[in-house]
């Protein structure tokens, strides 16, 4: 927390016993026996009401699907605390804003013709144009609201 400056807790779990060996999000696949990602929602009593443990890295639930789980337990809204940000510079490795949208697409199109041939994959192929086509629209939002920002 304090190394990041977060402003809230964050769970390290070096040798997997706390929670990715208890919620079963160790990835069987990678050598390394990494936690795969996943988002778990619990409600005020403890009990758990959403779980989503992704397949892969590439693997997330949308926004919607995260605040549907939320919805039933009828939380009051909360004041978010105010967040001082300081200066925000991307790494020497990022990926240019103007870059993205072209990526996402090659992605997309590369997706659609795996599809075409393992029509087999053909639901996590659409799972993963959907999220693709999610992403291109928010590179084009962050485009505009970045015009739209005057220094």
């Amino acid at each position: 927390m304090e190394k990041l400056g977060l402003p809230f807790p964050v769970l390290s779990d070096p040798d997997r016993s706390r929670a990715i060996e208890p919620y079963g999000v160790a990835d069987p696949k990678d050598p390394r026996n990494i936690a795969r990602p996943a988002i778990f929602v619990f409600a005020p009593d403890g009990s758990e009401v959403y779980r989503h443990i992704s397949g892969d890295f590439a693997d997330r639930p949308t926004e919607d699907e995260i605040l549907d789980a939320i919805r039933p337990l009828r939380l009051p809204k909360a004041t978010p605390e105010e967040v001082l940000l300081g200066p925000a510079e991307p790494g020497p490795r990022a990926m240019p804003i103007a870059a993205m949208e072209p990526y996402y697409r090659g992605a997309r199109f590369a997706v659609i013709a795996m599809r075409m041939r393992h029509p087999d994959l053909s639901d996590e192929a659409d799972t993963y144009v959907a999220e693709l086509d999610r992403f291109i629209t928010a590179v084009r939002d962050l485009k505009v609201r970045r015009a739209g920002v005057t220094e």
